[in-house]
């Protein structure tokens, strides 16, 4: 299993940190705490602005809007309170406690519509891909949409198929390229969205989520897809 230096990185940021400060305080029998990372994603269609926090520690510096993305948080393993409430705001909207296995790297998404808004939480791929390759996953994030198919434009058969709500693939192999287009239609054939002529680079691990909702009557909340690299 290859995983990345950036990744490397990332599990062992912290634990030199904690390295340098037991120094300082001239202790020499220090052990390190295992980490996890995690990534966020503001995936439920609203137009609340939102706060995330781990424990009582807000994560965002920024506004946190739909389709907006926290990039990984270096976290402690073990069992860790997260929650979200509005922007600004004290009062929660919605809190879990979640289990974060040690080395290893999360996606946590927002979802459902806001007034019932929860946490989906996923492994995210640490292995990299092989030579003129790339991993993705897709899932299908829109409350009200059917199972859902994504296919390459140029590719015979689907690269994922049947996904309802809150369903995701595993992290698949595909052809990495300067412009590569994705479609994704429901069981009948029928084209609900699209990404076009997408940079899909060698190596790198992405994830195609699909937002919004069928019965939205603005255009920023109608159904569509989102595609992000993860930034190990």
């Amino acid at each position: 299993m290859k995983i990345s230096n950036k990744l490397k990185t990332l599990f062992t940021a912290v634990t030199v940190s904690a390295v340098l400060v037991s120094c300082s305080k001239d202790r020499i029998d220090y052990t390190p705490q295992p980490i996890s990372i995690m990534g966020v994603i503001h995936a439920s269609p609203t137009t609340e602005k939102l706060d995330f926090y781990v424990g009582e520690t807000k994560a965002n510096r920024d506004d946190f809007a739909y389709t907006n993305k926290i990039n990984y948080l270096q976290i402690y393993s073990g069992d860790r309170d997260v929650k979200i409430t509005k922007k600004g705001s004290t009062a929660t909207v919605l809190t879990e406690k979640l289990k974060l296995v040690d080395q290893m790297a999360y996606s946590l998404f927002i979802i459902d519509t806001f007034d019932k808004a929860k946490f989906l939480l996923v492994k995210d791929s640490v292995t990299m891909a092989g030579a003129g390759k790339a991993k993705l996953r897709f899932i299908n994030l829109s409350p009200d949409a059917p199972a859902l198919n994504l296919g390459i434009v140029g590719k015979d058969a689907p690269v994922v198929t049947n996904k309802l709500f809150k369903e995701y693939s595993n992290f698949e192999s595909i052809d990495a390229g300067d412009k590569v287009t994705f479609k994704i239609k429901n069981n009948e054939g029928v084209e609900v969205a699209s990404l076009v002529d997408q940079k899909i680079e060698q190596g790198k691990i992405y994830t195609i989520w699909v937002k919004g909702l069928k019965s939205a009557t603005t255009d920023e909340m109608k159904v569509g897809a989102v595609i992000y690299s993860h930034q190990y």
